[in-house]
């Protein structure tokens, strides 16, 4: 059963994530704890062997080894290599999940296309949804272990009511080397044109409808078996995996109390090896095993979630779905076809601008201000220039508004070679009125004369700065 937790995470509060650390079930110390404790075994063992077993001249050879280990342990890219494997892996689970066929869309059209109060319109309806069930039982036998221990064989299906006797004789009457999940598609698709041509399906617009919406749930159910069969590559499991037990292989000695080559050089007693003078002797080493924790953890959340269609704690609950997608499907297309409460009027009718109630402990909330959009209270300059529409004359190089050109002059060079700013490119030749624009700006009604002598002296300024 998957571990939900969401609730206890609603709201934001000092030590929210703590509460979480102290469960068992779905945690990271259950799905570790066993290789834990044997790499503290392991560290233990080479920590009393080095200690209170071997002579002097072993220990320099050992502290030799130690030290390469240690060495040799910082150049593998473990952080790199995992999270960009676990990310793959986190990736690839979610849309497993949004894979596992749900027949809500499906249903909803069967109950509003196939018509019929009497019993051959309650069959045609009920047969339909019961073959789209099918077909996703079928595709979850093939890639869950939970559901196939649940039907291990076709008469455990035909017991379930998800067919019939007659059509499992059809089913294992098909011959092919492939999976058959998608022969209940195929049924409901001819089924569906029977249907058609006996009225039951008022128009093909209907029935166009009904086949796109089976169209989607076959391609889930095709995904689904996909994702089964193609797998994240092996070569890249195998290096991932590769990489973490190597790491943690090196560091089991490189990460060894060892005395230092000074201390080492002073005769010391076997049984009496002691720290070097400013070596601090971890006989628990809390960094290697928190490394270990956060490693080889993060390896363990991709292989708990690699394949969800186990029997982990957090792998998909595929029984539940299979239930659940039944029932609410038969309700749908039977108990509430053309099951209608009265129409009557909503309490608003009469009012211009709905406002639901709040309660006590929400009301706070209608007092805040909508959200209008970012650039709602943006204080616009107060300046009437900066709020006149020019016209825009067409040049070589597109469209340029007359009025930003001394501007962009200024900012850019007067003698700029660009086109973009050159007044030579406002569509002007020579011998005609310098801005035509402006002296229609003048004959319009309303318009500010002296803003347009402003401009045009503005124009003609940075004209003569650019003409030789």
């Amino acid at each position: 059963m998957t571990v939900s937790y969401t609730l206890k995470v609603a709201e934001a509060r000092f030590g929210g994530f703590s509460g979480l650390l102290l469960r068992w079930r779905g945690s990271i110390y259950k799905l570790l704890y066993k290789e834990f404790l044997l790499f503290i075994a392991l560290y233990a063992l080479l920590s009393i062997t080095y200690r209170l077993l071997l002579t002097q001249e072993q220990r320099l050879v050992y502290a030799q080894v130690a030290r390469y280990c240690n060495r040799s342990a910082e150049l593998i890219p473990l952080s790199f290599v995992l999270g960009f494997y676990v990310t793959l892996v986190v990736n690839r689970w979610w849309a497993q999940y949004t894979s596992i066929p749900l027949p809500d869309q499906l249903m909803c059209v069967i109950s509003a296309s196939v018509h019929g109060v009497d019993q051959r319109g309650r069959l045609l309806r009920r047969t339909l949804i019961r073959y789209a069930n099918l077909a996703s039982v079928l595709v979850l036998r093939s890639v869950s272990t939970r559901v196939l221990k649940r039907f291990p064989t076709m008469e455990h299906v035909v017991d379930a009511g998800f067919m019939s006797q007659e059509e499992r004789k059809k089913f294992e009457s098909l011959k092919s080397d492939f999976n058959k999940y998608w022969v209940p598609c195929v049924w409901f698709t001819n089924l569906a044109a029977q249907a058609r041509r006996d009225g039951r399906i008022r128009d093909d617009i209907a029935l166009c409808l009904l086949l796109e919406e089976l169209n989607k749930y076959r391609a889930k159910c095709s995904m689904l078996f996909h994702y089964d069969w193609i797998s994240i590559p092996l070569v890249y499991t195998q290096v991932v995996t590769i990489a973490v037990y190597s790491f943690f292989a090196l560091s089991l000695v490189g990460r060894q109390f060892v005395e230092s080559e000074a201390g080492a050089a002073k005769p010391r007693e076997p049984l009496e090896p002691g720290p070097a003078l400013g070596d601090l002797d971890m006989y628990v080493p809390l960094t290697t095993l928190l490394q270990f924790f956060f490693y080889a953890g993060w390896l363990k959340v991709a292989e708990q979630i690699i394949n969800p269609f186990g029997e982990d704690d957090d792998d998909f609950e595929t029984n539940k779905l299979i239930d659940r997608n039944l029932q609410v499907s038969l309700l749908s297309v039977d108990d509430m076809y053309q099951n209608l409460p009265p129409a009557e009027k909503d309490p608003y009718w009469d009012e211009d601008s709905a406002q639901p109630p709040y309660t006590v402990a929400t009301v706070a909330e209608s007092l805040r201000p909508s959200f209008l959009g970012s650039t709602f209270n943006l204080r616009i300059s107060d300046d009437p220039e900066q709020s006149l529409q020019v016209e825009t004359s067409p040049g070589p190089a597109g469209p340029v508004t007359a009025a930003q050109t001394p501007l962009l002059s200024r900012f850019l060079g007067v003698g700029a070679p660009s086109p973009a700013i050159s007044l030579r490119n406002f569509g002007r030749v020579r011998g005609a009125p310098r801005t035509p624009h402006l002296l229609r700006f003048r004959a319009e009604e309303g318009g500010d004369l002296e803003a347009a002598d402003r401009i045009e002296e503005g124009l003609g300024s940075g004209d003569e700065a650019q003409e030789p």
